[in-house]
């Protein structure tokens, strides 16, 4: 009956007007999608962070089982949203229902000029670090190789969404291989025992709250992604679909991350993890010689690609929302009929993102000061999507709910409390670059001003928002 209804639904949006978003994802595809967002470069780095604030194994490995915890949390939530609510707009949409235009103006503000391409640079960075230890092409081989990523994978996904999922498909099947393969290395290591390279041990740890806050930010980093899965809501097969791939992609993330860290454990023990600058080669290195080396080298490099190419993908679909809503952005709201994508809101994401490689490649570090640039504003907006679902509920009750978060409201207050502390962590721990992403934000009230006359003015002459079911 599921299978029918989704055969139904398809087909019934494929006759219906052209120039919008049709639904032509499965649930593998935005499982897909969402994981290859989520498995970056952070796995990576992230556990030598977390284990040096780990006071044993215990905690270590709780942190991580924590996290997916959390993020399952979270993911209930935006189930709710994303099922009753599906549109290309994701949070901008969910936003914008809940507070009005001026917020999800702001909020897609922040996705174009910060969140999004500011991803986008953090993990071109990590391409370019490790592209240019493979293949050095001279002093900005760095930034060269992060700007050629961001241009191959923007004219990808601009050929059409066919070629950006299939890619999204194999890069995303190459990294949780990659990781599959940094746990056979670490129970190889842990077989061989004497044979792990050695470390030194570190000068111990103990509990506190403080510490266990700042490995929790590190875990979070490493989760985070997930929520993209909205923004394929309204391309998604099926109403529950998009619970379904969002409840789907937590479980197997967790379960990948969890094993990756208790193989990390077996192989180099608390203390190597924590004193390692490259845990991952350190363990591929160990097991598989010199080889290892350039073997982690180009797992990083796929990883990075996979999250690099799923946010160029979900990123463009918030520019698409705004110039569908915004008059004065209009050219941004071109859905590509040929190619089944947002072609105009690809190429502007793509030159911002340029324009932030450059200018992190003259900073001393592009991939922190990104990093920096983008944390302090996602998690206030986060915070302000999760809050949408109680905002809805009280002023839409009526409105058909496909999935309904369980134990509410206590499950949404929760992961809004999570949010909080993210949001003062970020900006009590961020450098100056944390500075500018918050003064690129405030630079969009202006531009709302405008945009917001524009809009007004076109209303009086007819023109409506076009508005996503639910």
């Amino acid at each position: 009956m599921e299978t029918a209804a989704a055969d139904a639904d398809a087909a019934a949006t494929a006759s219906a007007d052209t120039g919008r978003p049709r639904r032509c994802l499965s649930l593998l595809d935005v499982v897909a999608i969402t994981v290859g967002i989520v498995i970056g470069s952070m796995i990576f780095k992230a556990p030598s962070w977390v284990a040096g604030f780990s006071p044993s194994v215990g905690w270590f490995i709780g942190f991580w089982v924590l996290g997916g915890v959390i993020s399952l949390i979270g993911a209930l939530c935006y189930a709710e949203l994303a099922a009753t609510y599906p549109d290309a707009g994701g949070d901008y949409h969910f936003l914008t229902r809940a507070y009005g235009p001026s917020v999800g103006f702001l909020f897609a503000w922040a996705r174009l000029a910060i969140i999004q391409t500011g991803s986008i640079a953090i993990q071109a960075f990590v391409i370019g670090d490790y592209a240019a230890k493979l293949l050095p092409i001279g002093a900005a081989s760095s930034a060269i190789y992060a700007a050629l990523i961001v241009v191959a994978l923007t004219a990808l996904n601009i050929a059409g969404i066919r070629q950006g999922k299939w890619t999204q498909i194999v890069l995303t099947a190459c990294e949780v291989l990659g990781v599959i393969l940094l746990v056979v290395a670490g129970f190889t290591l842990a077989s061989r025992g004497a044979e792990a390279p050695v470390i030194p041990a570190a000068g111990g740890t103990t509990f506190s709250i403080g510490g266990a806050g700042m490995a929790m930010v590190f875990v979070l980093l490493t989760y985070g992604g997930w929520n993209e899965a909205a923004y394929l809501s309204a391309e998604v097969r099926g109403r529950r679909g998009i619970a379904s791939a969002l409840l789907l992609s937590i479980g197997l993330v967790t379960a990948i991350y969890v094993l990756a860290n208790i193989a990390m454990i077996a192989g180099l023990g608390l203390d190597g993890v924590a004193n390692s600058s490259a845990v991952a080669a350190d363990l591929a290195g160990g097991a598989f010689g010199a080889f290892g080396g350039v073997l982690i080298s180009v797992i990083v490099v796929i990883a990075a690609a996979s999250t690099t190419n799923a946010t160029i993908i979900t990123g463009a679909r918030t520019n698409y929302a705004l110039g569908r809503d915004f008059p004065l952005l209009a050219r941004l709201g071109q859905w590509s009929d040929r190619g089944g994508t947002p072609t105009n809101a690809l190429i502007v994401q793509g030159l911002i993102a340029l324009i932030l490689v450059v200018l992190g490649g003259v900073s001393i570090s592009g991939f922190k000061s990104m990093v920096d640039y983008t944390t302090p504003v996602f998690w206030f907006f986060f915070l302000l999507a999760t809050a949408s679902l109680l905002v809805l509920r009280r002023r839409e009750p009526h409105v058909e709910r496909p999935f309904r978060v369980p134990l509410y409201p206590l499950t949404p207050i929760l992961f809004i409390a999570v949010c909080g502390y993210m949001f003062y962590s970020s900006v009590m721990y961020a450098g100056v670059w944390s500075l500018v992403g918050l003064g690129v934000l405030a630079a969009g009230v202006p531009l709302l001003a405008f945009a917001g006359m524009a809009r007004r003015r076109e209303v009086q002459r007819g023109f409506e928002p076009v508005m996503a079911e639910g």
